[in-house]
């Protein structure tokens, strides 16, 4: 049965309420309309009976040079009288199933003899037979019909489904926008860039709800910035011992441990370090977008990179123009060129339009590349290769980590994925 059920909510509850009203109203409407023709039928056939007794009695007090002027008369939509034998047909079997022949049979059966014809026609179409007292033969020609229907009652029906459809529509929507709005705000829950909160007026279920969503929001955006703050605090604070202690070994005597100590701080310093610039991406930017030139500003990275003496190449570069925050591109950037340039020694800059017309920046490598099941993994902090990316490259599994968050402050999403012939492409897009 759900393979029937339509996917959304919208949809099913939209069939359950239009299903059942359009059968409680189509009930409603059938017993209505069997119960306004049961009373027409009985009022009809009462007429029915009646009108042929009173026609009979007229037709047996006229003399016979008269009758055929009263025949006028007497005639109805669905029957007449004529003073013959009528058309020839076949003899009625059952007679008595019809109701406007045990009409005729209970209003002239006592008093004459009838006999019943079928007529073959386009429609129902008998003939009653009997004879009057002098025994001049009369023979009643009826054509039963169907109760008529009212020409508006078909336009009223149709009125009242799309009324139906539209009422659905209505609640449907009503009850559905507080979900809908409830689950943009998720989607675009965003620890940087706080959203304003729900609104948290309306029915009580509504509001219940809303303000559950502001305070979970706030928990967890409070909860966020005492994690990032207590890992600043501590990568702050380990610098002033760490930066003692390389003194103390600059004055101790030359010897193995003297060197292997040194660069165990060095890599402590280099950790702290990468741990307060991680906390700090994490934290809401406070740099303002600007306009910017991002043709210039490619080829000024570059030309840093080639005074320092480090193999950075600009492949394509594109005349545009961009409203993005200058500082966080430039960090971004470089964070993924000093990665390539650290496990590849070389890196390129390729700059393209994609299908939806943003600009794509690419930083590629030679390098060894990430094994396809650790390409989401290494994104994450403190996550480390042991292979081709081990420890003794001086690494502290933040830089990825660091440019996720950077990319994330931009409004896009850092992409990782192995180059054909070997290497790695960092890929983001900017938006104008």
């Amino acid at each position: 049965m759900r393979r029937w059920l339509p996917r959304t909510l919208a949809a099913r509850l939209s069939l359950i309420f239009l299903l059942s009203l359009v059968l409680a109203h189509g009930l409603s409407f059938g017993l209505q309309t069997f119960e306004r023709y049961n009373s027409a039928r009985t009022l009809m056939l009462s007429n029915f009976e009646r009108d042929i007794a009173t026609a009979v009695a007229i037709l047996e007090r006229l003399p016979a040079t008269e009758r055929p002027a009263w025949l006028a008369r007497l005639e109805r939509p669905n029957y007449r009288y004529q003073l013959d034998d009528g058309q020839p047909g076949t003899p009625m079997l059952n007679a008595s199933e019809s109701v406007s022949v045990r009409t005729i049979l209970a209003t002239l059966g006592p008093a004459y003899h009838i006999s019943f014809q079928t007529i073959a026609d386009s429609r129902p179409h008998y003939q009653a037979h009997l004879q009057l007292n002098d025994g001049q033969p009369l023979t009643i020609d009826v054509r039963p019909s169907i109760m008529p229907i009212s020409p508006w009652l078909p336009v009223l029906l149709v009125a009242q489904l799309l009324l139906l459809v539209l009422c659905t529509w209505l609640a449907v929507r009503t009850a559905l926008a507080p979900l809908t709005r409830l689950a943009r705000a998720v989607d675009n829950l965003d620890l940087k860039r706080p959203a304003a909160p729900l609104d948290e007026s309306g029915p009580s279920e509504v509001a219940y709800a809303a303000v559950a969503f502001n305070s979970m929001q706030a928990r967890i955006a409070a909860y966020v910035k005492e994690r990032v703050q207590l890992l600043a605090a501590i990568s702050h604070d380990l610098q002033t011992p760490i930066t003692r202690m390389k003194l103390r070994v600059e004055f101790m005597d030359d010897s193995a441990d003297k060197d292997k100590l040194s660069n165990d701080l060095s890599e402590m310093q280099h950790l702290v370090k990468e741990g307060v610039a991680y906390a700090r991406s994490t934290e809401p930017s406070s740099e303002p977008p600007l306009r910017l030139q991002l043709e210039p500003f490619l080829q000024s990275l570059v030309f840093d990179y080639a005074d320092m003496g480090k193999n950075v190449q600009l492949l394509a570069s594109a005349d545009a123009v961009l409203h993005t925050r200058p500082q966080a591109l430039r960090r971004l950037l470089t964070n993924l060129i000093d990665n390539a340039l650290k496990f590849a020694g070389a890196a390129e800059l390729n700059v393209s339009q994609n299908a939806n017309g943003l600009w794509l920046l690419q930083v590629l490598d030679r390098g060894p590349g990430i094994p396809e099941q650790e390409l989401a993994d290494v994104l994450k902090p403190f996550y480390r290769l042991e292979s081709s990316r081990n420890r003794d490259t001086g690494g502290t599994g933040l830089g990825l980590a660091i440019a996720v968050q950077l990319a994330a402050s931009l409004g896009s999403g850092l992409r990782l994925r192995n180059r054909e012939g070997g290497g790695l492409c960092a890929e983001f897009e900017l938006l104008y």
